[in-house]
């Protein structure tokens, strides 16, 4: 099958349950859909991984060709955005997987600080000791009804006497100390602007 189609069919159903993969592809289709499904899990499980690395994982799994092998490998490496996509994710679940493997490796060296210490962080990392929140109940919440007042009372604060006389007689105080402001005319400056501006041809 070409590649674009595979990759088609990779993006819409790579984690399908392999049932209902049977039913939509022909066998030869849904073999390869689940070898690229447990190939792309192992690059999300060695991200640093070399190319090479990945054609022989491949070829030793599944007895296919090299050719066979590096074509699954564009199709994996056109995967990859979803991986990236889902970085924070991703490194969550392996924060987690080091913190159980440092665990387990302390226990069987019987080394319990280390257990406590990577317990302690795998606790705090996850947030265990905190209650979970609970959802918002959006459907509960009603809208606050709004009315328009100009009254400042509402706001706490203490509203002023005849305040459109105060306002009136600020206004006149004002326009009185900027009575001597006299308008002028004026004329437009000659910038001579195609000669400062122009591109310096002569006509």
């Amino acid at each position: 099958m070409p590649l674009p189609a595979t990759l088609e069919i990779c993006q819409l159903d790579l984690f399908t349950a392999e049932a209902e993969l049977r039913e939509k592809y022909d066998e030869i289709t849904v073999r390869r859909l689940l070898r690229l499904r447990d190939m792309y899990s192992w690059v999300v499980a060695n991200p640093d991984a070399k190319d090479r690395q990945f054609v022989d994982t491949l070829i030793s799994r599944y007895h296919i060709s090299q050719a066979s092998a590096y074509s699954d490998l564009a199709i994996i490496k056109a995967m990859i955005p979803r991986i990236a996509e889902a970085s924070r994710d991703y490194h969550r679940w392996r924060a987690n997987e080091m913190l159980l493997e440092t665990y387990q490796m302390a226990k069987k060296r019987k080394d319990t600080k280390t257990m406590e210490r990577a317990a302690s962080s795998y606790a705090k990392y996850n947030r265990v000791d905190i209650e979970d929140e609970r959802a918002m109940p959006y459907d509960q919440i009603v809208v606050q009804p709004f009315t328009a007042t100009d009254d400042p009372t509402v706001l706490g604060i203490k509203p002023i006497p005849n305040i459109n006389e105060k306002i009136k007689e600020m206004l006149d105080k004002y326009r009185k100390e900027t009575i001597d402001i006299e308008d002028i005319e004026f004329e437009e400056a000659d910038l001579e602007e195609d000669e400062l501006f122009g591109d310096g041809s002569t006509k």
